[in-house]
């Protein structure tokens, strides 16, 4: 039974806890190792890897996007009771931070995975600075001891130090520290792991905090993720923080502005493993899901409507990075997608930040654009994604970073901690480019793995665009990550593409004589066959200037008898690229037309003679 001290309830009952790293760590892994040893499956059913990640983008790009919750039950030996334990899996990547922001609300401690090979990242940084901000317990998992270039001993150094780089207190530096093999759901105290993950279960047990709440107080409960259902309408999920809630309930939430709306709990569920079961009571310490409160968003405290007392809210770090939002104004609009209109483009943007905390949505001067801020170019590329396959059809802009002014009047620029793993031979190229971005070198050194370890501090509009033709330098077996470092003065100016475009002259279909006369200019994007329009862009140019070429041009027949070379002509494979890749490659004049069924860059002016005029004033206009 929970143990009363002190007026108030230690649920020794309940570990509320959260798993967080850097990217493809293991975190997903791991999770699905616990859910089998607490026997959440049936042991006939067949079941897939990384089941947390249950989106498509995830399975797709093998990334956590999203934080979901699971619970298991386990048996502690000191007590004999069952204790539920509450997990929250969250998203390695620096630019879903807001999701590890807004979840830790909900633990009082963090399983902190670290590659026994990689050693801490700059995620790892950025997710551990957030739990000891937050006082929460740490335990460090050494994961992948199994490695061949594992090396527990330097990680483990590593990571102590940087505890102490980050100001950990005495009490946070003393860490309990378990190795495991996530893949094969095996962990020990020791690199020598043992059959199971036992050893985990026992120092989650013995480590994490238990909930210690009042339960006689009224209720408060902060809302940290939000879902919705056509059926219940929004879920509101989140931890109670004291008192209790039951179905049926008459409440209260308190919004961002302090306005008190009452409402009625319909519906009240906790998890048990990976489903939400329907629960007639909950008390303070759990983690559950309510539904019933329209209009509720994350932040917002539930509480007894006779004493709205509200909980600080939810804060996260700023956006650094945005883009423009359009209705689609090309001669294919309407042709593919579902949602077109400039009121379903608003409808669905501000919708998602109702869920997306680390989101912004602002208007412009024009009623068919809106501005759309994020963390980074993957964040706004997964929503661009998403929406996409919902079928909206719209068109994107080139992303811009979002400048600061400080109080002295000084223009701010965001900057970030690019962390490099290249092989040798690729130092001279990565570094001459990312110098060419402003981009700082801070450390080098060799790593365990044999690569070597470029870290350097460079302003955001400098790594934009920078992620492909980093690929490009070192053969595809780069390793880049980012993460935001700080706001700084402007840092000059940084290399732009070198690249033009190869621009459709006239609207029609794409044929093998027109793309054979554009071959020779550059790389195309389009293959015989493909629709165009006038000033859609079909491939890249050898030289710095855009140019105009008719891809629609057929062959003028005769009586003539050709050689049968002329008739077989053969074009060179066309770049396939990805919507990030398309994002990149995104010239400050030229937008990325978006379709449920296709990807299109465009100039912003269609219009070739009017592209000629602008240019020609803005050179004028340049000019002393």
């Amino acid at each position: 039974m929970p143990k009363e001290i002190e007026m108030k309830t230690i649920r020794t009952d309940i570990r509320n806890l959260a798993i967080i790293a850097h990217v493809d760590h293991g975190k997903t892994t791991l999770v699905d190792g616990l859910l089998r040893q607490a026997s959440v499956f049936h042991e006939k059913k067949i079941i897939r890897d990384r089941i947390m990640d249950s989106n498509e983008l995830e399975r797709e790009r093998g990334i956590t996007i999203l934080s979901k919750n699971t619970a298991i039950e386990i048996n502690d030996p000191r007590t004999d009771q069952l204790v539920k334990i509450n997990i929250v899996d969250t998203p390695g990547h620096a630019d879903f931070g807001g999701e590890v922001e807004r979840v830790l609300n909900m633990v009082d401690g963090v399983l902190l995975l670290v590659d026994a090979a990689e050693g801490p990242r700059p995620q790892t940084r950025f997710v551990l600075q957030k739990a000891l901000e937050l006082n929460h317990k740490v335990i460090v998992v050494i994961n992948k001891v199994d490695r061949k270039l594992a090396n527990s001993e330097q990680v483990l150094n590593d990571t102590f130090d940087l505890f102490i780089e980050l100001g950990a207190s005495e009490e946070q530096a003393n860490f309990p520290v378990v190795y495991a093999i996530a893949t094969q759901h095996r962990a020990g105290y020791t690199a020598d792991v043992g059959p199971d993950l036992q050893p985990l279960f026992e120092t989650i047990l013995n480590s994490i905090p238990a909930p210690v709440v009042d339960v006689d107080l009224p209720l408060q409960m902060l809302v940290t993720s939000l879902d919705y259902d056509n059926f219940r309408g929004a879920t509101a999920i989140g931890r109670i923080v004291s008192g209790e809630v039951a179905i049926g309930e008459q409440v209260a939430y308190i919004t961002a502005d302090g306005k008190t709306v009452p409402g009625e709990i319909t519906y009240l569920y906790d998890y048990q493993g990976l489903k939400r079961q329907e629960i007639e009571l909950a008390r303070a310490g759990e983690i559950v899901a309510v539904a019933g409160l329209e209009g509720i968003t994350i932040g917002d405290t539930i509480c007894n409507p006779e004493t709205p007392v509200p909980l600080p809210r939810i804060r996260v770090e700023a956006p650094t990075v945005r883009m423009s939002f359009g209705v689609n104004t090309s001669p294919f609009f309407g042709r593919e997608g579902v949602w077109k209109t400039s009121r379903k483009l608003r409808e669905r943007l501000f919708r998602e930040i109702r869920s997306n905390l680390a989101l912004r949505v602002e208007d412009t001067g024009s009623a068919d654009t809106l501005l759309v801020s994020g963390r980074g170019e993957l964040h706004l590329a997964i929503l661009i994604e998403t929406m996409r396959r919902e079928g909206y059809e719209f068109h994107v802009s080139r992303p811009e970073v979002i400048l600061q002014t400080s109080p002295s009047g000084e223009v701010l620029e965001p900057f970030e901690e690019v962390r490099i793993e290249i092989h040798s031979e690729d130092i001279g190229a990565v570094m001459e480019s990312l110098n060419n971005r402003q981009g700082v070198l801070q450390d080098m050194r060799e790593s365990s793995t044999g690569t070597v370890l470029l870290t350097f501090l460079a302003p955001t509009r400098g790594i934009l665009g920078f992620r492909h033709h980093f690929l490009t330098m070192t053969k595809g077996t780069g390793v880049l990550n980012t993460s935001f470092n700080k706001y700084a003065p402007l840092a000059g100016s940084v290399e732009v593409r070198s690249h033009g475009s190869l621009v459709a002259y006239e609207t029609g279909t794409a044929t093998t004589f027109g793309l054979k006369n554009a071959e020779g200019r550059g790389i195309l994007f389009i293959s015989p066959g493909s629709k165009v329009y006038g000033g859609m862009v079909v491939g890249e140019n050898k030289r710095p200037d855009d140019i105009e070429i008719n891809v629609c041009k057929t062959k003028h027949l005769t009586n003539m008898r050709n050689n049968i070379r002329e008739i077989d002509q053969r074009l060179v494979t066309p770049r396939e690229m990805s919507l990030d890749q398309y994002i990149e490659y995104l010239a400050d004049d030229e937008l990325l037309e978006v379709t449920p069924h296709n990807l299109r860059i465009r100039k912003r002016i269609l219009d070739h003679g009017e592209r000629m005029k602008l240019n020609k004033k803005e050179t004028e206009n340049a000019l002393p």
